[in-house]
């Protein structure tokens, strides 16, 4: 079962993050939406966060692992946001399952084949050295080496935790991940649609989504709407909340 975070009233809303993230990055958006009149579920998927590993780590379990959430938590049909590759879990639920979805929201991925482009991140987590036990600022310094960014290096130091009271490591599941990255690209499969009311958002710096793509997004979700949130990369929602904030809620509450 994954675990979440659960918070708010009203209608269900499911809020899947993306790949090396965990439901503690939507934590300030969650308590935004829950205030909005949602009962919000901010999963961590599998291999992911608080949540379970597992050797098997591709598109059809994480739909399976969301159905058998929202059956274990009574949730007959839910809004749902994902971003990234719980942008691209929340279309593959949404073509298979379309009865269980009300609303769609993906944040900066389309429905096509992504190669595996994570290299350098890979290579940082991987350069890591737990066994030597180094303490947060040695690892920050080891990522560091290969992620120049800061909000980068930011995002994957969340996922560092006190195993035991003198050991640091991953929460996310490292080997898998260097198995199976090339399952996290999947496309949506060819001819399968869902036709409910659907936003894509991209950021305007981000190039996950590019303009010649609008074809294939209305080709799988004919009811789309697609918007830029200004001033933000792929990390739109951290990047620029209140925007994220303003058209996710218009398009949940039209």
């Amino acid at each position: 079962m994954l675990y979440s975070r659960i918070e708010g009233a009203g209608k269900p809303l499911l809020i899947v993050h993306g790949y090396l993230g965990m439901s503690d990055n939507w934590k300030t958006l969650a308590g935004q939406y829950a205030q909005a009149g949602y009962e919000v579920h901010a999963v961590d998927m599998r291999n992911h966060g608080k949540s379970f590993h597992s050797d098997v780590f591709d598109y059809d379990v994480m739909v399976q692992d969301l159905i058998d959430y929202c059956d274990a938590n009574t949730l007959d049909k839910v809004d749902i946001i994902g971003h990234s590759m719980g942008g691209k879990a929340a279309m593959f639920l949404a073509v298979q399952h379309p009865e269980r979805l009300d609303k769609l929201v993906v944040a900066d991925i389309g429905p096509k084949y992504y190669a595996p482009h994570h290299q350098d991140i890979m290579e940082a987590l991987n350069a890591v050295d737990f066994s030597t036990k180094p303490d947060r600022a040695a690892v920050e310094e080891t990522i560091a080496k290969y992620v120049p960014d800061f909000g980068t290096r930011q995002f994957l130091m969340k996922n560092v935790y006190r195993e035991t009271q003198d050991q640091l490591a991953f929460r996310f599941n490292l080997p898998v991940f260097n198995e199976k990255l090339d399952n996290i690209g999947e496309a949506i499969p060819e001819g399968s649609r869902f036709d409910g009311p659907t936003l894509f958002l991209r950021g305007d710096k981000s190039r996950y989504i590019k303009d010649e793509d609008f074809s294939l997004i209305k080709s799988h979700f004919p009811n789309a709407e697609i918007k830029d949130i200004k001033n933000s990369g792929h990390w739109l929602h951290a990047e620029n909340p209140k925007d994220f904030l303003e058209e996710t809620l218009a398009f949940l509450k039209a």
